[in-house]
């Protein structure tokens, strides 16, 4: 009798199945060293006292006490919301506006207006922080207070008062932004079929009507998406804040995000800069489900 061939132990499917995960794991290894394990260690960090240098010291749920009950923490938790209303929402309306009008036939010259749209997204943050910065200069000769002053207004310290810094900082974050969603819109509506506006024309419907009846049902998974990643970018502000203010923290427009960088590398406090992350992740989570649901419901 011939001798039987021994089945190999890496059969074909296997050995197919081995070289995709071998082509996808530097994604997953470069994940779980720069984002996994960062998390898991906040987390753990959470609960110690470390000044980032000495030995650790378990407190238990002592940072988080010290967090809820710190009024800075409660301030930079208003200021971040307020922002987020500022500067998010307005950007999510205007987007799809400008969405649609860059996706109808009345505009000329289109690939122009689109570049010059998207432009500030790939503009640097520190570079278009340190330009709003000068534009809402404290004195007359600022930008923004000689175009305020046309109007008969008197000269706003955009730097020192509780609302002339939100402005400031979330007209930043809406002139970064608007673009970066308009396009996202603008892809969704070239998927939506001309038919249904041609349809609506002949039946007398306004441009209103079309954009309340067809552009946003139809784009409801697009404003879903844009909802969720904005509002996730709105409650983790950092740069606009750091770079305007300054280190100076100013109770004026301190984040959360700012909020816990000072206490972990100006204070050295890095169990109470941790338990204010987890705070904020959680926080997150509750405000970025109730968006979705929210903009789950549009357009049914």
């Amino acid at each position: 009798m011939p001798p039987s061939k021994k089945k190999s132990f890496f059969s074909e499917k296997k050995k197919e199945a081995i070289s995709g995960y071998l082509y996808i794991s530097p994604f997953f290894i470069l994940f779980a060293i720069f984002g996994l394990f960062p998390i898991l260690f906040s987390f753990y960090l959470g609960f110690q006292k470390w000044n980032g240098l000495g030995a650790m010291e378990y407190v238990g749920f002592q940072n988080f006490k010290w967090i809820l009950t710190d009024p800075l923490f409660w301030k930079s938790l208003t200021n971040t919301l307020y922002m987020w209303v500022l500067g998010t929402i307005p950007q999510l309306i205007i987007g799809i506006i400008l969405a649609y009008a860059l996706n109808s036939t009345l505009i000329k010259a289109k690939s122009f207006f689109r570049v010059s749209i998207f432009m500030p997204y790939v503009t640097s943050t520190v570079a278009v922080a340190i330009v709003f910065g000068i534009m809402f200069n404290n004195q007359d000769f600022g930008l923004v207070n000689i175009i305020v002053g046309l109007f008969g207004v008197d000269t706003i310290s955009w730097g020192t008062t509780e609302w002339g810094v939100k402005v400031a900082i979330s007209t930043m974050v809406f002139w970064r932004w608007v673009g970066y969603n308009t396009i996202i819109y603008l892809a969704g509506l070239q998927g939506i079929p001309n038919d249904l506006y041609e349809a609506a024309t002949i039946d007398g419907a306004t441009i209103r009507q079309k954009i309340q009846y067809i552009t946003i049902p139809m784009l409801r998974p697009i404003i879903i998406l844009t909802v969720f990643t904005s509002t996730i970018g709105a409650l983790q502000l950092f740069t606009e804040p750091l770079i305007f203010i300054g280190r100076t923290y100013r109770e004026e427009g301190i984040t959360v995000v700012l909020y816990l960088y000072r206490e972990a590398f100006t204070n050295l406090a890095f169990g109470p800069a941790s338990a204010a992350a987890i705070i904020l992740f959680f926080i997150i989570i509750i405000i970025s489900s109730i968006n979705v649901f929210i903009a789950n419901r549009i357009g049914r």
